[in-house]
């Protein structure tokens, strides 16, 4: 890995059950990301947002400044207690374009808000990767967003899908470097 440790967002519901798939799903992912050398960017708020967070903050590795919220109001009020790093924007769902500008973006599920966020990503030429749950993530997972090819040296840009947090893992090790060499991030 870079010196500096590349940062991946976890995007998905705003709100889900307490001890959902979902949530047990987000808080696996954000502890290995993090247990694996990576900084988690998330929306800053409830749902998978906090669950991630919560996984990351539980990592053995865990540092201050790991975990990074990009709020959408001007104030950090709402802010999960696991945030290292709050960042208010007062940008409402517009913060969601700065959210997708992180190295890859791994959804959770999710709403319009989600969606959103996975549009952003795609637009911005960024790995991104679906977990298999129900929401957007698993309805996009697969396949391309829409016919553009987005890199002449990839034959197989898609949003890639993953079963599970693990294999998150290894499509991040198999494709982030790719993905940030195209984009001139390394």
């Amino acid at each position: 890995m870079d010196k500096q440790k590349p940062i991946v967002a976890v995007v998905g519901d705003g709100i889900i059950e307490p001890g959902s798939t979902k949530e047990l799903l987000a808080e696996e992912l954000g502890r290995r990301l993090v247990d694996h050398g990576y900084r988690l960017l998330t929306g800053g708020l409830g749902g998978v947002m906090a669950a991630a967070a919560r996984g990351a903050r539980g990592s053995s590795c865990h540092t201050s400044g790991d975990i990074i919220g990009i709020l959408p109001d001007d104030d950090v009020v709402e802010v999960n207690p696991w945030i290292d790093i709050a960042l208010p924007t007062g940008l409402g769902h517009a913060r969601n374009s700065i959210v997708a500008h992180a190295d890859a973006v791994v959804a959770v599920g999710g709403g319009a808000g989600t969606l959103s966020e996975i549009c952003f990503a795609w637009l911005h030429d960024r790995l991104i990767i679906a977990l298999d749950c129900p929401g957007w993530s698993a309805r996009v997972a697969g396949a391309p967003l829409d016919g553009r090819r987005r890199f002449e040296t990839m034959d197989d840009d898609q949003v890639w899908r993953a079963a599970d947090p693990a294999q998150v893992l290894i499509l991040l090790e198999d494709h982030l470097p790719r993905y940030r060499a195209s984009l001139d991030l390394s």
